[in-house]
Parts: structure tokens; sequence; C-alpha cells
């Protein structure tokens, strides 16, 4: 079914939908970089969220590199006959890293700042479709790093508002 999917998202050729893509994966996360520096300097009260938004990063790349030391699942160019975009690693196609990461970072924002917290989830959506049209993940495993990474956000955020830990 995955498969399938990928499939059908990638039919056919279309150069300004596949510059937009590769776009997307690629850079999408320096505009995160961006907007959690900005929110840094901007005032106090932005310095609690964007710490949480950070630890949330470091759990979900933590995750993500556990995940990978012990479960492997072939990338869809590894397996399928799939025109790959972007160069890849060979590595475990489950869990996306740029999806567990934006998903981590957008839901710790979103739980704070509602209006920006969603432009940032609706890129985090984005990023997660981009990964599989470019060819470097199956849906399932978007679906798979979009819920871990959100869960990671959330527990986070709300471990932050009992520890004193998150707010020194």
């Amino acid at each position: 079914m995955d498969h399938k999917i990928s499939r059908n998202i990638k039919k056919g050729s279309y150069s300004l939908t596949d510059f937009l893509m590769i776009l997307i994966s690629n850079k999408v996360r320096y505009m995160f970089m961006f907007i959690l520096g900005f929110m840094w300097f901007r005032n106090h009260s932005d310095k609690k969220m964007v710490k949480n938004a950070v630890i949330s990063l470091t759990v979900a790349l933590l995750i993500n590199s556990l995940i990978k030391l012990f479960y492997y699942k072939p990338r869809p160019f590894m397996k399928h006959r799939i025109r790959l975009l972007i160069p890849s690693k060979m590595d475990s196609s489950f869990p996306s890293k740029h999806t567990i990461l934006m998903f981590a970072i957008s839901t710790t924002v979103f739980l704070c700042k509602r209006a920006l917290g969603l432009i940032m989830l609706g890129l985090s959506v984005l990023t997660g479709i981009s990964r599989i049209w470019v060819g470097h993940h199956y849906p399932s495993d978007i679906i798979g790093s979009a819920i871990l990474g959100s869960l990671t956000g959330i527990v986070i955020e709300k471990m932050s508002r009992f520890s004193k830990f998150f707010y020194k």
C-alpha cells in the first residue's frame, strides 16, 4: 500500500512541483531555526517556548537515532524503481528525521502560540509530503514520524509546566 501511494503521488514529471518539493524538503528547517532565533531575542516570555522547542528537537533526534539503531526499513528508491530527486543516505526510511524534528518544533510552538504554530504545522505537513515526493520516504514513515514528533512536543511542553529545570 505504501508503494502504491508513493507511486501515485509521483506520477509524471512536474518540473515546477519538483522544484518546490526539493526547496521545501531542503530549506524549511532553516526557516524554523530563523523563527526560533527571532523569538529568542524578541522577549522573555518567548524564551521559555524556544527552550521547550529546542528540548523537543533534541529528544526527537534521540528517539530517531534509537529507532534507527534497532529497526531498518529500506527507502523507497532502494526497493522500487522510484525517481530520486535529491541524493539520499542509504539508512533506514523510518523514521523520517526531517519530519519528526519539524513536528516536534511546530507542536511545541502551537501549544504556546496558536497562529504561528498552525503555520509551522502546515509547513511540517508540507515537509513530510516533500520527503515522499523526492523519493526518500513512504507515507507510513511520514505519518509515524509526525505522530512521534507531535507526541514529543506535547510531552516536553506538559513536563515543562511542572519542572523548574525548563525555566532556569
